[in-house]
């Protein structure tokens, strides 16, 4: 992917000031949590954005962790003056429903990454949302990682939680952090689809179940799902395949390592996706083959019944002319020849049409 073309970041020169800063920002109202680290250790319990940063700088060596949540556009400027972010990034930060994506600036990258959660419901015939998707936005750079979540189903709580367990990886850096980020929503993403894999065999058995109502809208209904969870996974694919060839100092070669396994998992992930999307176009495609061969049986039924009634119709239109000359209307056994004919015919064209499958 070609690189940005250079535009005049916030400041000029990387970063404000160390000493004094130009803008001291405490707090704003989006933010979660902000911690320094150094050799994979806590030293700052967010004191502010602007000490927390200054808490790394003095230390020489570690990164700054930001997790904000849904934040708007004064709050991403304020960060910004802190860390010296380009103003495209700070629209991409602050305006969701991106593609996943990885972006490389002059001193950091931005990694975007679609969040899925598998939406519970009894059938997948009567389900209105079978998965929602959120979005994290990564912003790694040399000594600081900025996470931006967007949606419900995001939360990093747990992952920080684990990695500050982990001090040996979490002494990589901002590229470890954003690892971790990433394995851990590729590896929901196989729950997710294992999940979504129940729904489609469902369908699939009620598509091929004569006593099933199932309607093309509710295949199309799936399909729809699987379309947004498509759009979730592939372009991951891609922005991940950039970072691993990516020789930036950012992702180190140990942790573009770690990046490959999550690449090879992401792959299962999206054949997968592939796979029930070819799936859902055979049942719908079945489904509208099913419609017409029901409509079929349905018009010879009606044509059976109706050359059926086409006798009785018949004989009795033809003696209801009212003729003078007709001898079977003064014969003593008209009525009953016209009955007994009426009878016999329909039960034979009965008969003929019920061994031939017509009824």
């Amino acid at each position: 992917m070609p690189r940005l073309p250079s535009l005049p970041p916030i400041f000029p020169h990387g970063r404000p000031p160390q000493k004094p800063a130009p803008t001291q920002v405490e707090r704003v109202p989006s933010l979660v949590d902000c911690a320094a680290y150094v050799d994979g250790h806590r030293v700052d319990n967010c004191s502010g954005l602007s000490a927390t940063y200054a808490a790394v700088q003095e230390h020489g060596s570690g990164f700054a962790w930001v997790g904000l949540h849904e934040p708007s556009a004064d709050d991403m400027e304020e960060v910004a003056q802190v860390f010296g972010l380009h103003r495209l990034a700070v629209e991409d930060a602050v305006n969701a429903h991106q593609r996943p994506k990885l972006e490389r600036y002059k001193r950091y990258s931005v990694l975007v990454i679609k969040t899925v959660e598998y939406v519970d419901h009894e059938s997948s015939t009567t389900a209105v949302e079978i998965v929602n998707t959120g979005e994290i936005l990564l912003l790694v750079g040399p000594d600081f990682i900025i996470t931006v979540r967007h949606g419900r189903h995001s939360e990093l709580k747990d992952i920080r939680a684990s990695l500050e367990k982990d001090h040996e990886h979490l002494a990589l850096g901002p590229a470890a952090v954003a690892h971790t980020i990433a394995d851990r929503i590729v590896d929901h993403y196989l729950t997710v689809i294992g999940e979504v894999e129940d729904d489609v065999d469902e369908m699939e058995s009620l598509v091929f179940d004569t006593r099933s109502q199932v309607r093309i809208e509710q295949i199309y209904l799936l399909k729809r799902e699987i379309l947004e969870l498509r759009r979730a996974v592939v372009p991951l694919g891609f922005a991940l395949e950039q970072l691993i060839d990516d020789d930036s100092p950012l992702f180190p070669m140990a942790v573009r390592a770690y990046f490959r396994d999550v690449a090879d998992h992401l792959k299962s992930v999206v054949e997968q996706v592939w796979t029930f999307d070819e799936l859902l176009n055979t049942l719908v495609s079945a489904r509208l083959a099913n419609v017409t061969t029901r409509q079929n049986e349905d018009m010879r039924k009606i044509s059976a019944w109706a050359a059926i009634a086409l006798v009785p119709t018949a004989i009795a239109g033809i003696y209801g002319m009212n003729f003078q000359h007709m001898p079977e209307l003064h014969w003593t056994f008209g009525y009953p020849m016209a009955i007994g004919l009426i009878v016999l015919v329909c039960v034979l064209l009965f008969r003929m049409l019920r061994k031939r499958g017509w009824l």
